[in-house]
């Protein structure tokens, strides 16, 4: 059994790390102190003004009436069948496909959601063969433990690849958030409504010391080569609900390329305007939802657009707490697809007390 404890919210005392990762050796992690700002410490902007384009991820996001929405209940993994006395051939090609919505720091909530689906075993072992995983971005902030869930998927990765399948991972909003707080800290960035700099919005946005003080060269790099965007069976994988990404590449490769460029130029001001970018978000929501995702996958491939960052509660007029204090917390069973049946969002609001969601393509409706 793997034991541990959590703690919610910013700013709590020291993070008890779980069992499961204690066989994941790495290097010592560096102490890097994080300093505060006059007022409060996540004042990036002058008071009421925002950068253009940018959608802060605070409590008062715009809600939206609930309307017509569907509500995919995912079918339950498969109870374990007895073993025959040999075992059979593994299947050739490949294996089932799943993908992970935000995950942000809640490292016990992402294990029991992979352990039910069968993917990793008792003792957090990589368990599912050559099933394919694709995290959608969104590892760190707000949560306890988001240096852990890096680990881990890093991890994992190894270990589904030794086992024929494969753990990948997204580049999210709040990626580009923690290698710009670490790599330029308090340099000022052209944000457009003043000065604001990298550091001041990680923490604005959740940014956990602890997950300042054990980040290494290792996350950052790892970080720093994800994918912003991927096709798999005919599904668009992104993280971000906008249509941003056609800035950056007219095919999948011209995206991560530039991503990847723009990260390896260092350049803060061309990193906080990638952050910005990839803040945006209810893209597909509204009348004209629709055709902003058909332009996508336009663009790009695909029949259907699968993406995080954007909270369901939030898409179904559920709003609760970033944190869950109201003590309820929304409803969320399964992904919620929308936009003519085009988009499906997977952010379960974890950070809310929703549902970290785990879950098989491809879904019905």
């Amino acid at each position: 059994m793997v034991e541990g404890s959590m703690t919610q919210g910013a700013g709590q005392g020291p993070v008890v790390r779980t069992a499961t990762l204690r066989d994941f050796r790495v290097p010592p992690y560096a102490q890097v102190p994080v300093q505060g700002h006059a007022g409060h410490p996540g004042n990036a902007f002058p008071e009421g003004e925002f950068p253009e384009g940018y959608t802060p991820t605070e409590r008062d996001l715009p809600v939206i009436n609930r309307g017509d929405t569907v509500q995919v209940a995912t079918a339950p993994p498969p109870a374990p069948a007895a073993l025959p006395e040999q075992a059979p051939a593994p299947v050739p090609g490949p294996g089932p496909l799943y993908v992970v919505g935000d995950v942000h720091g809640y490292l016990d909530e992402l294990i029991a959601a992979l352990r039910e689906q069968g993917l990793i075993d008792a003792d957090g072992h990589w368990a599912a063969g050559n099933a394919r995983l694709w995290f959608l971005g969104d590892f760190t902030d707000r949560g306890p433990d988001g240096i852990g869930v890096i680990d881990l998927v890093m991890r994992l990765s190894a270990e589904a690849a030794a086992a024929g399948g494969y753990c990948k991972a997204l580049m999210g909003n709040h990626e580009l958030l923690l290698i710009g707080a670490k790599r330029f800290g308090d340099t000022p960035v052209n944000s457009g409504a003043g000065t604001a700099t990298f550091q001041a919005a990680w923490l604005l946005n959740g940014g956990q010391k602890s997950d300042m003080d054990r980040l290494q060269d290792v996350h950052l790099q790892w970080m720093s080569r994800l994918d912003a965007i991927v096709e798999e069976d005919g599904h668009l994988l992104l993280h971000s609900d906008t249509t941003a990404y056609l800035e950056y590449g007219s095919t999948i490769e011209d995206v991560n390329d530039t991503v990847h460029e723009i990260l390896t130029r260092n350049d803060a001001d061309e990193c906080w305007d990638l952050f910005r970018k990839l803040t945006k978000r209810f893209a597909f929501r509204d009348e004209g939802g629709p055709m902003a995702v058909r332009e996508l996958l336009a663009a790009y491939g695909g029949q259907r657009i699968v993406h995080g960052h954007s909270p369901i509660p939030y898409l179904l007029g559920e709003v609760g707490s970033e944190d869950g204090e109201d003590g309820g917390g929304p409803s969320v069973e399964g992904p919620h697809v929308y936009a003519d049946g085009l988009a499906i969002a997977m952010d379960g609001g974890v950070t809310m007390a929703g549902k970290l969601l785990v879950v098989q393509l491809p879904l019905y409706n």
